[in-house]
């Protein structure tokens, strides 16, 4: 399938796709999301349509905590929202987030995650805002470069319809969210084509009515309530499925090969890998010019992060590997190790892989560059009997080494 090509920052694309499936878009502008909601006020105020024929309807609010208000009240009357946000606006957002996903309400957050204020405000990019959102109930997809933003926005959408789990659908802040490339487009009609129509009824059907009243945000106490919690288990263990059904529709559309984990490398890889966003494509580089000095090395690239799922992952690690190097774009302080590195770990641990050496770096905090060197610097260190179980990336670590 041939689409027609633009050139366009990774912002550009959400909202690209964004568009396409959003009746109201409730926004706050925080650096580095804001020119995702400033184009669908574009687009909007100029007439274009998104795939249900109507012009998207934006309302900015006062706060971001005031957007996921919005976000939440629009969608409990039956309208399909989106929001754009980042780091601490990210987190205002939360405790709408538990709501918006205990009531089983699809919608998407497109995030171009960016660090949350520490010791000082950095207002450039990390993981630490998407990480602070694990136990909302949101899932969670990731975006490499430009062109994934554009391809895989869409499987948030699509699968959040069907599946009926939020989504937030992030990628780096400030790398991808502002990195122009010449990239292939969706046109809204092949969008409208991959659209589950049933589902976008059955929402609006669901939606709060005079004329057929429903009980919603029901007070409960401990007799129930625990049972209801776990009631929504059967929604996130059928969502990874309906991503990877997403992803395949999209695959045969444009030949790509999406899927919940991606693997790159030497099929008899033994030294492994694992990250997500833009640091991928750095290690791409480094991995095909080691393999051509014989090395054998990998990257699995993590795409569904939230529901994880560890069956998945094992599939596309090498059968071969010695050695995992986790790569966390967050710190955790006090924790035994960072999230994605803990997440490998159990799944290692359930699957009885105690043999393969685990360990886990932390890199990138507030937009610290990492170069190749810093990529050769991990499969360096991995080569050794003993590699360091924790390690900085790209910073000399003169406090605690």
């Amino acid at each position: 399938m041939s689409r027609a090509k633009q050139s366009m920052d990774g912002n550009t694309a959400a909202a690209h796709v964004s568009y396409a499936f959003t009746d109201v878009a409730a926004i706050y502008p925080i650096t580095p999301s804001s020119p995702m909601a400033d184009s669908v006020d574009q687009w909007s105020a100029a007439g274009m349509e998104n795939i249900f024929g109507n012009q998207v309807k934006v309302v900015e609010m006062e706060s971001e905590a005031g957007a996921a208000g919005a976000v939440h009240g629009s969608l409990a009357s039956g309208a399909l929202t989106t929001t754009f946000t980042a780091s601490q606006g990210l987190l205002l957002m939360i405790p709408n987030m538990y709501k918006i996903a205990g009531e089983l309400l699809p919608s998407v957050f497109h995030v171009s995650a960016r660090t949350v204020a520490t010791q000082s405000l950095n207002i450039f990019g990390d993981h630490s805002d998407v990480y602070a959102c694990r136990q909302t109930g949101f899932a969670m997809l990731c975006e490499t470069n430009t062109q994934e933003v554009m391809d895989l926005a869409a499987v948030a959408h699509l699968a959040t319809i069907e599946g009926r789990v939020p989504f937030i659908n992030f990628f780096d802040g400030f790398r991808t969210s502002h990195e122009i490339q010449k990239i292939e487009k969706w046109d809204f009609e092949d969008l409208k084509e991959m659209c589950d129509m049933d589902a976008v009824k059955a929402f609006r059907a669901h939606a709060l009515n005079p004329n057929h009243p429903t009980m919603r945000g029901s007070h409960e106490n401990g007799d129930v309530f625990f049972q209801h919690r776990e009631a929504c288990n059967k929604y996130y263990d059928a969502l990874p499925a309906i991503v990877s059904k997403y992803m395949q529709k999209v695959n045969e559309k444009l030949g790509t090969n999406y899927d919940l984990f991606n693997y790159y490398g030497a099929e008899d890889a033994e030294r492994v890998i694992v990250a997500m966003g833009s640091f991928n494509d750095v290690a791409e580089e480094v991995i095909d010019y080691l393999m051509a000095k014989g090395e054998k090395v990998g990257l699995v690239k993590v795409r569904l992060y939230r529901p994880w799922v560890s069956e998945s992952f094992l599939k596309v690690l090498p059968k071969t590997v010695k050695k995992v190097a986790v790569l966390d774009r967050t710190k955790e302080p006090g924790a035994l190790g960072d999230p994605l590195y803990l997440d490998v770990a159990a799944t290692l641990r359930e699957a009885g892989l105690d043999s393969i050496v685990l360990t886990g770096g932390r890199y990138g905090l507030g937009s610290k560059d990492t170069p190749p060197s810093s990529v050769f610097a991990v499969y360096k260190e991995l080569e050794k009997d003993a590699p360091k179980a924790r390690f900085t990336l790209g910073i000399v670590d003169d406090v605690t080494n």
